[in-house]
């Protein structure tokens, strides 16, 4: 059994975020239960990146001394699952605002789709959302956004390591990515949809591992607090 002991010496907690949940309440909710399971005081707890509130899957939280192993954690490339919605796109790039233009897709079959996901291979150039929380001139994109504001958003190297097209049942695409830290899944659903004289949006996202971890071991946030043994010696 894990002790409040443990837990300030440092853990590394395998969680699967809920759909609408942001990374934030996740890591409170299992803040508040140390504390209050454990009788602790203090904690110190926080996530290695973070999830949309629409997407779900693995957040690894790291508690104690082991919060020091944050940065590395974070550098270990991703694995998402998920799904591009063909033919339309949405300011957020994804199902967080409406669809804003569709487009054509009578052109597109399995073999542009699987000739286009060449094009993503390897390092890439890639512009984050403009609903995202990067800073521009100290204030996050995702406020820009919301102001109606325009602001020049600068492309990224990013790197994808593995890009495989799982389902194909138009409009709807299934996919597997395996990527570098800083990518953006919904950046990638635009550019693909982009690269096809198409459009194309993320409506369903799921990260299932991150270096060597895997969602498959994780735990759903809702039942931490009860795996957690009450400290005898705190009562």
């Amino acid at each position: 059994m894990t002790t409040a002991e443990d837990f300030q010496n440092g853990q590394i907690l395998l969680i699967d975020k809920p759909l609408h949940w942001t990374s934030f309440q996740a890591v409170n909710k299992m803040k508040w239960a140390l504390k209050s399971k454990l009788g602790l005081k203090k904690i110190k707890i926080g996530h290695a990146g973070t999830l949309d509130p629409l997407a779900t899957g693995l957040l690894l939280v790291c508690t104690g001394k082991f919060t020091k192993r944050i940065t590395e954690l974070q550098g270990q490339a991703k694995e998402y699952t998920g799904t591009f919605y063909i033919g339309a796109t949405t300011p957020s790039y994804d199902l967080e605002t409406e669809i804003d233009e569709t487009f054509p897709t009578e052109h597109i079959d399995d073999a542009l789709i699987h000739q286009t996901v060449k094009q993503f291979l390897g390092e890439i150039d890639q512009k984050p959302p403009i609903f995202s929380a990067i800073k521009k001139d100290g204030v996050r994109l995702y406020e820009h956004a919301r102001a109606g504001e325009t602001v020049e958003i600068a492309f990224r190297k990013t790197t994808i390591h593995e890009f495989e097209i799982t389902r194909i049942a138009l409009p709807e695409i299934d996919f597997r990515v395996v990527c570098s830290k800083g990518t953006y899944i919904r950046s990638l659903a635009f550019d693909f949809g982009k690269a096809m004289d198409s459009g194309s949006h993320l409506t369903v996202l799921r990260r299932t591992k991150i270096g060597d971890y895997d969602v498959a071991k994780a735990m759903d946030v809702t039942l931490f607090e009860d795996s957690i043994a009450p400290d005898q010696a705190s009562e």
